[in-house]
């Protein structure tokens, strides 16, 4: 009966987040219903010591990035310098490379750090001129800016400063550039390979005949009132997204190195070692100093710098705390007797800590329609017990690091996924219309990448 309540509690979970219910409710409730199902377990105290402490230990470790995350890309978004990197990008490459210039303008925009809903709003006014003037089908833009957005820059490049590369560095003691050679690798299968996709859809679409399309007008078609009248030049528009990347770099393999920091084997700071703290704190330094350069930079287009601030500060506590919500709910549901069948029976799928860590990861992230989401419940309840096994096959803390982080970008973007419902009411379209390719460029495609990853990987051992 425990089993068949994780079941029910899990179906319910992906069922009701796709009809638009908040996971800031429904996490507790089925994990409640879950444990209630599993018999002998106390609710109360389940809630309270269980779900409630592990969300509050995913806000404590994760906060930061979310805040500071939030913070940048708004800062970007009102300079108008999201803006100003993708009209340059698509200038240069022109009407008859428009795929690709909406894919390039996406891709650098959030591998320097800016939230990929920042990126969406910023990046679709855009794509759709540029899509009507070259008479390719709307419906492929959704497909176009999700493989720009939550692909190969949130899971696979190395240093990318996207939560999907923070959440296994304190399982596996790496940093934000773990396994760059095979992270390269798959992060360039997903870009070739989704953009070759997309293009010959164009190219198929036009011989047929089909054009743009008749499509109503949305809100996002309508220019944005707060933009600035004077955007900045490319060099200052990226300069903060570049900094974000080489502070991120300095930061992790010079200063942080160069610091003592015996102190935190003392008991007031963890009892820890810098190995588990090095890539978060990397990352947030690196935030921190490219927001200061990024209002330095463009003091002029923020007249209204507090107000910035403080709607990125606001924006980042819903994505915060939904993600510690199915951290919670992952937790309650490990803490059931019935959970042990569940994770034989993921560590029983391979020998290989890789193929089980990118199953446990997929399965979960497709459950919850969420990367973050998926890959903290795996990691939070099998973390330790990928590590063992990694250990004692010899396999490099890196590569468990980067398979992890691009299995969580795999079957997370199922139709109710959040990104993937909010991307479809940005550009006014339907699941019917544009989601058979955001499968193929965001769930077929980086799941092949991530068993290419593997495969190389595990041949790397012997």
């Amino acid at each position: 009966m425990g089993l068949v309540g994780i079941l029910l509690s899990l179906c319910l979970l992906m069922y009701l987040a796709y009809r638009g219910i908040n996971v800031l409710i429904l996490a507790p409730l089925l994990a409640l219903l879950a444990a209630l199902l599993s018999g002998g377990t106390p609710l109360l105290a389940t809630y309270t010591q269980v779900f409630m402490a592990a969300l509050g230990g995913y806000v404590i470790k994760y906060f930061p990035l979310f805040l500071l995350g939030a913070i940048f890309g708004k800062l970007m978004a009102d300079s108008g310098s999201a803006r100003a990197i993708a009209e340059w990008i698509v200038g240069r490459l022109g009407g008859q490379h428009a795929i690709t210039a909406v894919v390039l303008s996406c891709g650098v925009l959030t591998y320097g750090g800016v939230s990929l809903f920042v990126v969406a709003f910023a990046v679709y006014p855009i794509a759709n001129e540029l899509c009507r003037r070259a008479e390719i089908p709307k419906r492929l833009i959704p497909a176009a800016i999700a493989l720009g957005s939550f692909t190969f820059t949130m899971t696979a490049l190395p240093g990318t400063p996207a939560i999907q590369n923070a959440i296994p560095m304190p399982y596996f003691g790496t940093t934000p550039f773990a396994a760059p050679v095979l992270g390269t690798l798959a992060g360039l299968i997903m870009f070739f390979g989704g953009t070759v996709w997309l293009n010959r859809r164009a190219a198929a679409a036009a011989a047929r005949g089909e054009g743009y399309g008749a499509h109503k007008a949305v809100a996002a078609d309508a220019p944005d009132e707060d933009a600035t009248d004077t955007p900045p030049g490319f060099a200052v528009a990226i300069a903060p997204a570049v900094a974000v990347i080489v502070l991120n770099a300095l930061f992790t393999y010079v200063v942080i190195p160069w610091m003592d920091t015996s102190y935190l084997s003392e008991a007031r700071f963890g009892a820890t070692d810098i190995s588990a703290l090095r890539g978060i704190w990397a990352i947030i330094a690196a935030l921190l100093l490219s927001i200061v350069l990024l209002i330095a930079l463009n003091r002029t287009r923020l007249p209204r710098l507090k107000d910035s601030i403080n709607t990125g500060t606001m924006g980042s506590l819903l994505p915060v705390f939904n993600t510690a919500s199915e951290v919670g709910y992952g937790a309650t549901i490990a803490a059931l007797p019935a959970f042990a069948v569940v994770r034989d029976a993921v560590l029983g799928v391979s020998s290989n800590p890789l193929v089980s860590v990118a199953v446990a990861t997929n399965v979960l992230a497709g459950i919850t329609g969420s990367a973050s989401g998926g890959m903290s419940i795996a990691l939070q309840t099998l973390g330790a017990q990928f590590m063992e096994l990694a250990q004692a096959q010899g396999i490099d803390p890196g590569l468990m690091h980067r398979v992890a982080a691009l299995s969580s970008g795999g079957f997370d973007a199922l139709p109710h996924n959040g990104a993937v419902i909010t991307l479809l009411a940005i550009t006014g379209l339907n699941h019917k219309q544009s989601y058979g390719d955001i499968f193929v460029v965001a769930v077929l495609i980086p799941v092949l990448a991530t068993i290419l990853v593997i495969l190389l990987g595990s041949l790397a051992l012997f």
